[in-house]
């Protein structure tokens, strides 16, 4: 056997370092800490993904939890507008610095990079799947108990370098009630078992509208299907979100800390109990 020059790329020998998994995961901040990291995905756009990853980190946070947002929706980001965040984020030689939420979140999203919060992000994918990765090596995390991952629909360049770049320790997958949305959803769950992240389990948003005068239960898009979804790959449904005006509003005008409601108490008692941050 020749001797070993420490070039994979040249060399043909089956050795224990070219066949034992790499680890891909970038490395956080030395001045950040951060125990456990929740990524809120979906498998298409305008199911609420960002309503969802906003209302748990408010919910988290309000147990007294220390939690932070990273918006790894690059060229929609809204997690800002969520939270009614309209100052840019700062740096220093150590790093750059999130911006904090008025109950103590601490944020970083593109918009907060932004000259004005409307320009376009017009990048390709490896620039864009760079930003994520610097949004967790180069951001300083102070303290965070809980960080949710805001990620951009679908399975392609972002959500994998999430999974790759990020020790994800969970996911929790949004989704609405239509029919073509199930398909949708077993992706989003496909990809998550590929990667090797637990499923924490599935959130369905906009699940039914409840009459203010009469109090009826109405399915607006149509019959469920989360509950079959969830039975099939073994998981559970976390919470079926109705379609709420106030809770909607509360986005649109980035007061989502002064909305009041308990439709993420299951969701947020799962993390609790199996991904404890306690004594750690």
């Amino acid at each position: 056997m020749s001797e070993c020059t420490h070039d994979c790329s040249s060399c043909g020998q089956s050795c224990s370092s070219r066949t034992a998994p790499q680890d891909l995961h970038e490395k956080l901040n030395e001045l950040s800490s951060v125990k456990k990291v929740i990524a809120v995905v979906s498998g298409k756009g305008g199911v609420g993904k960002s309503l969802v990853t906003s209302a748990l980190a408010v919910e988290m946070n309000r147990r007294g939890y220390r939690t932070a947002v990273l918006d790894a929706d690059i060229t929609g980001p809204s997690i800002p507008k969520a939270f009614g965040v309209k100052e840019h984020a700062k740096g220093s030689q150590f790093g750059i610095l999130p911006e904090t939420t008025k109950t103590g979140i601490q944020l970083m999203s593109v918009n907060l990079l932004l000259e004005n919060t409307t320009d376009p992000v017009v990048w390709r994918g490896p620039v864009i799947s760079g930003t994520v990765k610097q949004f967790w090596t180069d951001v300083i995390w102070k303290d965070v108990d809980y960080m949710f991952v805001d990620m951009p629909p679908g399975t392609g360049d972002v959500p994998l370098t999430v999974f790759q770049s990020i020790p994800l320790d969970g996911i929790i997958v949004v989704a609405s009630p239509q029919e073509l949305v199930s398909m949708i959803v077993q992706k989003a769950v496909k990809m998550a078992e590929m990667m090797n992240v637990p499923i924490l389990g599935l959130v369905e948003n906009m699940s039914y509208f409840k009459c203010p005068d009469c109090g009826k239960e109405h399915k607006i898009f149509g019959d469920s299907h989360i509950d079959e979804i969830a039975e099939n790959f073994k998981t559970r449904v976390l919470a079926k979100v109705p379609i709420d005006a106030d809770l909607a509003k509360s986005v649109d005008t980035g007061t989502v800390e002064l909305f009041v409601g308990d439709y993420f108490e299951g969701a947020a008692n799962v993390i609790e109990d199996e991904l404890t941050v306690k004594g750690e």
